[in-house]
């Protein structure tokens, strides 16, 4: 695999996926309980903005440096802007955080994580940064595979009931990446019916999507929602012309938290014909 998230990190694809998972998290946050999340593609965690990857394709110039600069913006939005800020000094940006991180600065407690990585480097870089946080778990290998291993979720040796699957991968190869997709869906649905999955996909080909979200929304989950910021006219297969969020056993009225955003990211973020959609494939009965 050669992806490396580096060249990327901080893009209008981060951008949507982490308010996202910040407000996905924000909602199990509202009882005491205990929530797990699942990370299946973690990548390193942190990413320096000033890296030589980052300097080649300034990214995050065109993605989160923007929102930045914006004196206000909706509530989901600032919320998400504010733990970007917290991993670095006041009025900087060095670096960002990618999903693993995010998600333990929100983590409670007695609350847990799981966080996997297939690339080596990556990994050791991801289990150097949790090292001293007990909460968290960083598993070196295929984020699919660990599925059977880590759901059902335990903490203590009594079962986590809620909680969130994020699958945010590479998609390298786009077609085989959804059917690896959709078995882990399956799989996670038979051994933890009621958790929360967020699939973050690519918008390229909206033929191998529409697909992939109808195979996805017939999986017996509750409800599906989809979430999408197209940055440019959805025209281009060569291009990254934007990306969407698939969430299975979304929140009770999930669209309305996450709805205030998009038309704040595409007046900030997007060029000429970009545009937005905000979806119910699935409702609950």
């Amino acid at each position: 695999m050669n992806y490396r998230h580096a060249f990327h990190a901080g893009n209008h694809a981060d951008v949507l996926k982490h308010i996202v998972q910040l407000a996905l998290i924000d909602s199990f946050k509202r009882k005491d309980s205990p929530f797990f999340v699942l990370d299946t593609h973690g990548g390193r965690g942190r990413y320096l903005l000033a890296s030589e990857e980052s300097r080649k394709t300034l990214e995050a110039e065109d993605g989160v440096m923007r929102l930045m600069s914006q004196p206000k913006l909706p509530d989901v939005v600032e919320r998400y802007l504010k733990a970007v800020q917290a991993d670095n000094p006041v009025g900087a940006m060095i670096t960002y955080p990618g999903s693993p991180l995010l998600t333990a600065q929100a983590l409670r407690p007695q609350d847990r994580m799981a966080a996997c990585e297939l690339q080596p480097d990556e990994a050791a870089a991801l289990k150097k940064l949790f090292a001293h946080d007990t909460r968290v778990g960083v598993y070196e290998g295929d984020g699919y595979d660990k599925i059977r291993a880590l759901v059902p979720p335990k903490a203590n040796g009594a079962k986590i009931g809620r909680g969130l699957v994020l699958i945010d991968p590479p998609y390298e190869g786009q077609d085989a990446e959804y059917i690896r997709i959709l078995a882990a869906l399956k799989e996670t649905f038979e051994r933890w019916p009621q958790a929360t999955c967020a699939v973050w996909f690519p918008i390229k080909q909206r033929r191998s999507i529409l697909h992939f979200l109808r195979k996805a929304s017939a999986l017996p989950f509750k409800s599906a929602l989809t979430i999408e910021l197209l940055v440019r006219p959805d025209e281009s297969p060569l291009r990254l012309n934007g990306s969407g969020m698939l969430v299975l056993n979304a929140p009770y009225q999930f669209d309305r938290v996450v709805g205030p955003a998009l038309p704040a990211l595409k007046q900030h973020l997007g060029e000429a014909g970009a545009s937005t959609r905000l979806d119910w494939l699935k409702t609950a009965e």
